[in-house]
This record gives C-alpha cells, sequence and structure tokens, in this order.
C-alpha cells in the first residue's frame, strides 16, 4: 500500500520534466501525437488503429501477458482501459497500486508487447463499477455535488487526475517520452446527465478540458458521448452502431473514434444472456469506416473478465462480458475474435486511401451503396447492402458482385474483395466444462450460523430514525442490520398480526425473534421500492424485529449520484382492525455488516475466530457461513466453481473474494444468470485450498463442484466462393483448426466436402459429399494443434458433383 507522502513527493519530482515539454524519448528519437480531420497522427503519420478494453482491476496479473498476447495476434493496436479511482485511494489520502492494482506494471506489459495504450482517467468511469468508479469517502466531503461546477467536487477530481497523470510522466509512460500512452479520456458520457446540472453543466465541461490540456501530457485528450467538447479535445462515439448515430466530430480539424463498440450486453441478475452476433459486430466496425471515415474502433471489451469482490454494480454479474472476443477465462471460442482479425487485416491493406484518398459515396441500388477512397495509386472500395433480408447483385465499376444480406463487403484495389462481413470463415469452438472433483463429503463441510442481532444496547448506532443504507456503510459492506424492539399485547381473538416493510435496498431478509420469516428482492428493471408483507408470530411482551438490508451492488450513472438514497425507509405492524403502528421514528439500533465479515472469517486466520459446526442440519438455512477444503486440479485449464445448488451469498478462495453469487434469481428461461464463478490460476495453492461462503437465502453446498473450463470442440465451415483469409499463404480459401494450448485435435466428429446441411452446431451430409472427405481431415489434422485444408477438389480426389457450389465443413475434438 503506497502513502499520500510518496505520491506527493512523485509530484514534486517530475515538475522540471513537465516543464520542458520534452518531446524526445529516453532513446533520442522524436516523438509526437497529433490529430487532423482524418487520424491521430504519429511521427507525421496518419494511423488507423484498431483496440481492445481490458481492465486490469477484472483479471490478474498473471493473466496479463497472455490476455495482451491474443489481443495482439487478433489485430489490435491498442489497450484501452479506464482508470479506477476507488481501487486506488479506497480511503482518502491512502493509496494501492500493488497486485492486479497495478496500472504501470499493466502499461509496461502493454509496451513490451507493442501495443499502445488509450488510458480513460476519467474519474467518472461508470463501467459496471460500484459508484461509477468513485471513492465513497467522496460522498461524505461537505458541500459536494458530483460533476458539475462545484469546488469541492472540482478540487478533489483534479488531485487525483493530477496524481494520475503524473505517475504516468515519471514512468515515462506518454508517447512523446517513449512509453506507450497515445491518447487520454477526461470525464465519461457527461453529455448524458448534463442537462440535469443547467448552466453548470457547459461551465463544468469547460472546466475540466481545461484542467486536462493544463497538465500537459504531450497527447491528445478526448470525451466520448460529448458533442460539445471543447477544441482541442476530440469528441468520439459510444454505443452499438457508431457509423448510424455518431454525429461526427465537431470540428473539421478532428478525426472521427469511436472509443466503445459495445461487443455483447454485460450480464444481469435475472436477464438472460444477450449475445451480440459477429456479423453485426463486423458490420458497424466496417460502416463507421466507410460511412463516417471512422480511424479508431475501440471494442468494449475486448475482454470482460471478473468483477471481483464486491465491485459489481447494481444487479450487475460477476462474470463480465464473457461473450467478447476474449471470454472471461481468456478463452477464444467464438468466431468474433477470428473474424474480426481478418477484418483489420482486410482495412490496414487499405491504409494509404483510407488515410489519404479522396472520399466518394455512390448508389448501387435503393439500399445498396458503395464508400470509395482513391489515390492516383491506390483504391478501396466498402460496398453496402441495408436490406437485412435479400442478396442483391450490384454493379461496381463493371464488375458484378452479389451482396449478402446486412453486409459490407471490401474490396481492396476497388476490384477484389478481400473481406464480407456476413461470411465467417474462421474457427468457432465450443467451451464445455467438466467436474474434477465434488465436493458432496459432508465430513469435509463445516457450517457457521451467522447470528441474528437482537440487542440494541450492543447496537452501533441508535436513533430514532430510519437511517440510509450506504451512507452508514460508508458502502463497506453490503449488508445493514435494522433492529427494533416491538411490545406485543396479545389479544383474545387471534388476529392476524403482519409485518410491513418498505425498502429502497435490493434485498430485505426479515426475522422476529431470530426466527426467519420472509424476503423480498428487487431487480435491475425494479423502479421504485421493494415491499414485504409477512404475516408473523409475535410473543406477549417485548419482541425484536431484526431487519437485513441488502446492496447487490451501488449505483454506477446518473447526476446528483450523491444525493441517491437507499435502505429502509418505512416498517409498520398492523394487528388485525387495530390502527397501524409506524415503527420509523422508533429507536432503532444499528449493525454495519455480518459478524462473520467483521470478524474475516473467510481468512484462514479469520476462521479460527468463531466455533464451526458440522454441517449435518445446515443446508438450505438462511444467513449461514459454509467452509471446506479442495484440491487444485491438475493442468492448466481455468478453474471454476458451478454454485447451481446455492442460493444468493459471496465466495471466497484462500481468502480472495471471486465475487457475489445469486444463483436462485432465474432468469425468464428459468436459468441462473451465472452458475460458474471463475477462480484465477493464482489464487489457488498446490493442495488445501480454503473455500469460503456466506449463503444469505438456503443453499446446498454439498452440491458445488470445481469444474475445469476448456474448448473441446472447434469446428471450421467454408465455401469455395469466399475470399481466402489474408493470414493464409494459399490462393483458395481454408479450413484452418487450432486448439487451445496444450491440447491436440484427437478426433474428427465431423467432415464434408461438398454440401453438407446445417452449421457448426448441426451438421449431416448433403446431397453432395466427398467419401474421403473424413480420411484426408484425419490424416491432415489428427495429433496436431493446428491444421488447415484447403477448400479444393484437388485435396479430395477430384471433384465429387460439378456444377455444385461446395463448402468443407471440418469437426473435430481438442484433448
Amino acid at each position: 500500500m503506497a502513502v499520500a507522502v510518496a505520491l506527493a513527493m512523485l509530484t514534486v519530482c517530475i515538475c522540471a520534466t513537465t516543464a520542458t515539454g520534452s518531446r524526445w524519448g529516453v532513446d533520442g528519437v522524436r516523438r509526437e501525437v497529433t490529430y487532423d480531420g482524418r487520424a491521430l497522427v504519429l511521427n507525421g503519420a496518419r494511423r488507423i488503429m484498431f483496440s481492445g478494453e481490458m481492465h486490469y482491476t477484472r483479471s490478474t496479473p498473471e493473466m496479463w501477458p497472455k490476455l495482451i498476447a491474443k489481443a495482439r495476434r487478433g489485430g489490435l493496436d491498442v489497450i484501452q482501459t479506464y482508470v479506477f479511482w476507488n481501487v486506488h485511494e479506497p480511503l482518502q489520502g491512502q493509496y494501492n497500486f500493488e497486485g492486479r492494482y497495478d496500472i504501470v506494471k499493466f502499461i509496461r506489459e502493454i509496451q513490451a508487447q507493442g501495443l499502445y495504450v488509450s488510458l480513460r482517467i476519467g474519474p467518472f468511469i461508470e463501467a459496471e463499477w460500484k459508484y461509477g468508479g468513485f471513492p465513497f469517502w467522496l460522498h461524505d466531503v461537505p458541500n459536494i455535488t458530483f460533476r458539475t461546477d462545484n469546488e469541492p467536487f472540482k478540487q478533489h477530481m483534479q488531485r487525483f487526475v493530477t496524481q494520475i497523470v503524473n505517475m504516468m510522466k515519471h514512468e515515462g509512460l506518454y508517447y512523446p517520452q517513449g512509453g506507450p500512452i497515445i491518447v487520454s479520456q477526461i470525464e465519461n458520457e457527461y453529455q448524458m446527465v448534463e442537462p440535469a446540472f443547467g448552466p453548470s453543466g457547459p461551465s463544468y465541461v469547460h472546466w475540466a478540458a481545461e484542467m486536462a490540456l493544463g497538465l500537459q501530457t504531450g497527447v491528445p485528450w478526448m470525451m466520448c458521448k460529448q458533442d460539445d467538447a471543447p477544441d482541442p479535445i476530440i469528441n468520439t462515439c459510444n454505443g452499438l452502431i457508431c457509423g448510424e448515430t455518431f454525429v461526427g466530430p465537431n470540428s473539421p480539424s478532428k478525426p472521427a473514434l469511436w472509443t466503445e463498440n459495445w461487443t455483447t450486453r454485460y450480464p444481469i441478475y435475472g436477464n438472460d444472456t444477450k449475445l451480440r452476433s459477429t456479423e453485426d459486430i463486423a458490420f458497424a466496425v466496417a460502416l463507421f469506416i466507410a460511412r463516417k471515415g471512422g480511424s479508431f474502433v475501440s471494442y468494449y471489451m475486448y475482454h470482460g473478465g471478473t468483477n471481483f469482490g464486491r465491485f459489481a454494480s447494481s444487479y450487475v454479474t460477476t462474470s463480465y462480458y464473457d461473450g467478447a472476443p476474449l471470454d472471461e477465462y481468456g478463452l477464444i471460442w467464438r468466431p468474433t475474435w477470428g473474424h474480426l482479425r481478418e477484418l483489420h487485416a482486410a482495412v490496414k491493406l487499405s491504409s494509404e486511401p483510407l488515410m489519404s484518398g479522396r472520399y466518394s459515396n455512390i448508389s448501387l441500388g435503393q439500399e445498396q451503396q458503395a464508400h470509395v477512397f482513391e489515390t492516383e495509386l491506390k483504391c478501396v472500395a466498402f460496398l453496402v447492402n441495408f436490406d437485412k433480408h435479400q442478396a442483391p447483385t450490384v454493379v461496381f465499376r463493371n464488375i458484378s458482385l452479389q451482396l449478402a444480406p446486412k453486409s459490407i463487403s471490401i474490396l481492396s484495389d476497388c476490384r477484389t474483395v478481400v473481406f464480407e462481413t456476413a461470411k465467417v470463415n474462421v474457427q468457432h469452438g465450443s467451451r464445455t466444462n467438466g467436474v474434477v472433483q465434488s465436493l458432496s463429503d459432508t465430513h469435509t463441510w463445516m457450517a457457521f450460523k451467522e447470528p441474528i442481532p437482537h440487542d440494541i444496547s450492543k447496537a452501533v448506532y441508535t436513533g430514532n430514525q430510519l437511517l440510509e443504507h450506504l451512507s452508514t456503510t460508508k458502502d463497506e459492506t453490503d449488508y445493514l442490520w435494522y433492529i427494533v424492539s416491538y411490545e406485543y399485547k396479545q389479544s383474545d381473538d387471534g388476529q392476524h398480526v403482519l409485518l410491513n416493510v418498505e425498502s429502497g435496498a435490493h434485498i430485505l431478509h426479515a426475522f422476529v425473534n431470530s426466527a426467519f420469516v420472509g424476503s423480498v428482492h428487487g431487480s435491475h428493471e425494479t423502479r421504485g421500492n421493494i415491499i414485504l408483507n409477512a404475516n408473523i408470530s409475535l410473543k406477549k411482551g417485548q419482541n425484536t424485529i431484526s431487519l437485513l438490508s441488502v446492496m447487490v451492488g451501488s449505483p454506477d450513472s446518473g447526476a446528483h449520484m450523491e444525493k441517491r438514497s437507499f435502505g429502509i425507509c418505512k416498517v409498520s405492524i398492523q394487528q388485525g382492525q387495530q390502527p397501524l403502528h409506524i415503527l420509523d421514528n422508533e429507536l432503532w439500533g444499528y449493525q454495519v455488516g455480518l459478524f462473520g465479515e467483521g470478524n474475516r472469517i473467510y481468512t484462514q486466520e479469520g476462521s479460527y475466530s468463531v466455533e464451526w459446526t458440522d454441517i449435518y442440519n445446515l443446508t438450505y438455512i438462511p444467513l449461514t457461513w459454509y467452509q471446506t477444503t479442495f484440491a487444485t486440479p491438475i493442468g492448466s485449464d481455468a478453474v471454476a466453481l458451478n454454485l447451481t445448488s446455492m442460493g444468493k451469498g459471496e465466495v471466497w478462495i484462500n481468502g480472495e473474494s471471486i465475487g457475489r453469487y445469486w444463483v436462485s434469481f432465474k432468469t425468464p428461461s428459468g436459468q441462473p444468470s451465472q452458475s460458474l464463478y471463475h477462480i484465477p490460476q493464482h489464487f489457488l495453492k498446490p493442495r488445501d485450498n480454503h473455500l469460503v461462503l456466506v449463503e444469505e437465502m438456503g443453499g446446498d453446498p454439498l452440491q458445488i463442484t470445481v469444474n475445469t473450463v476448456s474448448i473441446t470442440t472447434v469446428c471450421g465451415n467454408v465455401n469455395e466462393l469466399s475470399a481466402p483469409g489474408l493470414h493464409t499463404q494459399g490462393r483458395h480459401p481454408e479450413v484452418r483448426l487450432r486448439c487451445q494450448r496444450g491440447k491436440h485435435i484427437s478426433a474428427i466428429e465431423f467432415a464434408s466436402y461438398g454440401n453438407p446441411a446445417g452449421d457448426c452446431t448441426t451438421f449431416s451430409i448433403g446431397s453432395c459429399h466427398a467419401e474421403s472427405s473424413e480420411s484426408v481431415i484425419k490424416q491432415a489434422c489428427i495429433g496436431k494443434r493446428v491444421c488447415s485444408m484447403p477448400v479444393s477438389p484437388a485435396k479430395f480426389g477430384g471433384d465429387p458433383c460439378p456444377g455444385i457450389q461446395k463448402s468443407l465443413l471440418v469437426v473435430t475434438n481438442c484433448r
């Protein structure tokens, strides 16, 4: 944990360097980043660049090198990341840049692999990250209003941004110094909330721009989703279809940059996963380049990773953007990675006309058009078909071409098709998980029942009011107990007693005299408060009502976040026909967090502070802690826990939180939003890994399994008329298959050269089939990690059916 003094010294140390404004790298080579109306300009040369968002906080340092290497192989030039204020300054003046928060190490690894960095300092980031990246102590600064022309906020924002910039300068990480950072971002999608602040909004935008420029980083600054970004700040686009929605740069001297091309939708507890098709992503990228003259596209996310601990925002799952080109575990199995790799190569093949050519557009039909970039010697054309259902034939420069529905064909010399967004010729994969250890042995489990607080005299806080949840917990825990005493005078008519609780939090668990009486929860789409109505039994005299308010993450967006209110806001008891007894202003006691949290019983050392018991009769009991040990799986495959049998809670491995789980909240399809929870290899010990869970709602830990996750099937399906891949050496299109590292092709599940029916998930032999298909593929691929086969009759003993358009479909197993 670094200290404030160190950062203060750092600020002083670099002042001389900052003042010189030197643009000479440490190797004596002049380095400069500027921009014009076409692109970012590095050392006088315009560059068209592809970027991928990865967050150092959502993976481990041990994963960074492989993730970055796969991004580089995927044709990326830039890694983009936010800077996370609340992990770096969790307490005011106390800093943390260690472990997975070591941003300097992350950037140096990117540089070591020859890529650039886009640094999104914010410091508001949203990012489905708790409190939008703000440290919660900021909430308690007197007279503060977030993200507006407010002196307390601006003071703290400027201080943190300055510290990050100075740290980057001190480490020599800006491009003019010889480092990889070529562009930075200040603020984040502010235009979305700007109207809420009236005239203070625009003045804040101008202040933020001036403050950033005054730091003299030597690289351009940008603001995303900020159409009125002041000069020379570049306004950029975020969204799914910036080729259609982006209003464009607000000055002819600024380039068209796309800072967030959403590769999928981030998952929410209670919602089914919504994946974005590979073809749709490619179409959007090509259209942005063709129609908007785009020269920078960043995929959000390229690798999503894991929301470890409690860092996910409201209702967001622990797994983050698992459908990205690199999945949560860093695996490549969806065709998105490979298809975008081909797109990147096709675009860069025509960098010269794209960066310096004359632009023109031509109508080719009612919903078809050509976008052309041409110099005296080189030319590239993007032929666009907006029709989602028809495949029209168009004529472009005396060439007749059929365009697939909703597609863009790229013609590298305005004649030769080198890429088609709607034709995915790259490898598909199938990710599977297998059980390597079942934790079903009752003798290996121990349990601890979380005590239900009932003594107001022992409460941390007391008062005759209902306290706001986050202001009380400081967002250091999801849990806040509200405790009140209620005197019950028994009636003779056996009237029902009804407990009514209204809460602005996400979940509420209610206990009367330590007995569970009911729960209620909201959802991401919930508007308004959650309400619990529970019939309860009371004893004559004093009764204790203990209410557990639970947040499933804090908010990450919206105006006036500092004024948002959560927690229990109304409590009453209805006894038969008697007047409603409102308890809001009774004497309430408060306990922040769970007893087990406060005693850190999820760590090996802390677990000795409580008395654990056998698990017998303690399954499916709310508010119970469980612990066991498990062996580390053999091999290098990704490791995950299958928690399908549990309800809701949090899980720790060797004292490291791998995040919240909530498998009992089913989606409309009846499945959990997430059932597998990633355990990074670095969290594991060689043996006897300590597993601890806190279960809120009740579950059966005896059904938990330790699984490994890998790509067990790879498939290729390529038509003979497809454009040959730009990463292949041959003249013919080819099926190219690759198993993940450590595995080899062990079996051919299906192979057919002809007109096979189906795709990589459902397949069968068609009316045309070369009998040698399987034997040829076996000979070429069995036992190898990588193999390829041209889609050519010469490889299969001749044409099995002349006059019929043919494809090669191969499905193989990797072991």
